[in-house]
């Protein structure tokens, strides 16, 4: 399962630009840590929005993709994003996990979380997310 994970991720040129990376792959769940960096920013210095959203879901679809048939991929067919603090912090972890896996839709949520210097953690995003089954 982790080989299919690393290698479909391996393939996004997105998750590659921002310097993310896989942490953690198990049945229903996907880790993400996105390393903080000036070229993944907003105006602001902090983590741009559309980076920490990218990311999360990103392991919302590899949580699952761990659900899903062997000849299958998934895609995302909707997700709501809440957007808790600025996503101030030295590296980021988003966290996918399946809640409801159908034939066809599965539901997941997620977080992201801040991790500062000290190791302090702090949620600076939650998902809900829709992804689609499709054949390959």
């Amino acid at each position: 399962m982790r080989q299919r994970i690393e290698e479909s991720f391996a393939a996004q040129g997105l998750m590659t630009t921002l310097g993310a990376r896989i942490l953690h792959v198990e049945d229903g769940e996907v880790h993400i840590e996105l390393p903080f960096s000036k070229g993944v920013t907003q105006q602001l210095g902090y983590v741009h929005a559309g980076a920490i959203t990218s990311v999360l879901d990103s392991a919302c679809g590899y949580a699952a993709l761990t659900k899903a048939p062997a000849d299958h991929e998934v895609v995302t067919a909707e997700f709501k994003i809440n957007l808790m603090r600025p996503a101030i912090g030295e590296r980021f972890i988003a966290i996918g996990k399946v809640n409801n896996a159908g034939k066809i839709l599965t539901v997941c949520t997620g977080e992201v979380k801040s991790v500062a210097q000290d190791g302090t953690q702090k949620v600076v995003a939650l998902m809900q997310a829709t992804v689609v089954n499709v054949k390959r």
